[in-house]
């Protein structure tokens, strides 16, 4: 690999390559050392294809969730099982591997630049900027954005955009996979949000059972299926189908609710 060489968004690859390094390293601890990872599915990572490979999944904290995904992927790439044991993985990191996140949150600091630089595709929401609800058209440049990335690589997904439980996913989701035709592999997360901040970037409670599970790619008409088949059909791969509610109980549902209300109040006075 030439020491410039860019990947398709102008990033210099071995500045990303020890951009990865860097970020393993120093979060490898949050999740094997002060938490406790449980692991389901590295046997599936092994087996897709090297490019066009769109992961969803529920989401938890702006950060750790995908951070603690590029220790996975590459831990199950390196031949480990269900495991993050050994940091060593991260030394030759897949560098087309993607995430999707809201350009907003990662202009906001040096820090967010970075993670932005190690593999952020950055679209502009469509439903909230500044801390305010808003209703905007979705940027066509931002899907071709996904669709350069997916077939760079693989790309990392949280179509509900939030945070906060059991929300419904956006559509945009379901054109990009309609129109790229992507494998979809869906993974569910659990323990971020009791274990990380919001942000993911500061541990609030040690000793937190966190679980990621990588399941079987989804089986996907991607020229029979509407746009709202193939939203329910994420919906129960991720667990965040209405449907869920039913069996948790409303009294962790308003707890979850007042956390993160709790959480906006807070970050609006540290501004």
């Amino acid at each position: 690999m030439g020491i410039f060489k860019e990947n398709p968004f102008g990033h210099i690859l071995f500045l990303k390559k020890w951009l990865i390094r860097l970020i393993g390293i120093v979060t490898h601890s949050r999740y094997k050392r002060f938490n406790s990872l449980e692991i389901e599915g590295s046997d599936i990572i092994r087996s897709l294809p090297e490019r066009n490979v769109l992961f969803v999944s529920n989401h938890q904290t702006y950060f750790a969730d995908v951070v603690a995904m590029f220790h996975v992927f590459n831990a199950s790439l390196k031949g480990r099982d269900n495991s993050i044991k050994n940091v060593g993985y991260i030394w030759n990191p897949k560098l087309n591997m993607y995430y999707v996140a809201a350009a907003e949150t990662m202009k906001k600091s040096l820090l967010t630049k970075i993670f932005a630089y190690a593999g952020s595709v950055s679209v502009e929401r469509t439903w909230r900027a500044e801390g305010k609800d808003i209703n905007r058209q979705v940027k066509m440049s931002d899907i071709s954005s996904i669709g350069k990335a997916l077939n760079d690589g693989w790309v990392i997904t949280f179509p509900q955009g939030t945070t906060t439980p059991w929300k419904p996913l956006r559509k945009g989701t379901a054109h990009i996979i309609k129109k790229y035709k992507p494998v979809v592999v869906p993974v569910v997360i659990d323990g971020f949000r009791r274990s990380f901040d919001k942000k993911g970037l500061r541990i609030k409670k040690k000793g937190i059972l966190q679980s990621i599970v990588i399941k079987e790619p989804l089986d996907i008409d991607y020229e029979n299926e509407s746009f709202d088949a193939i939203i329910e059909k994420l919906e129960y791969a991720i667990e965040q189908h209405p449907s869920f509610l039913k069996v948790i109980s409303k009294k962790d549902l308003l707890a979850y609710e007042e956390e993160n209300e709790l959480r906006r109040f807070r970050n609006r006075h540290k501004i």
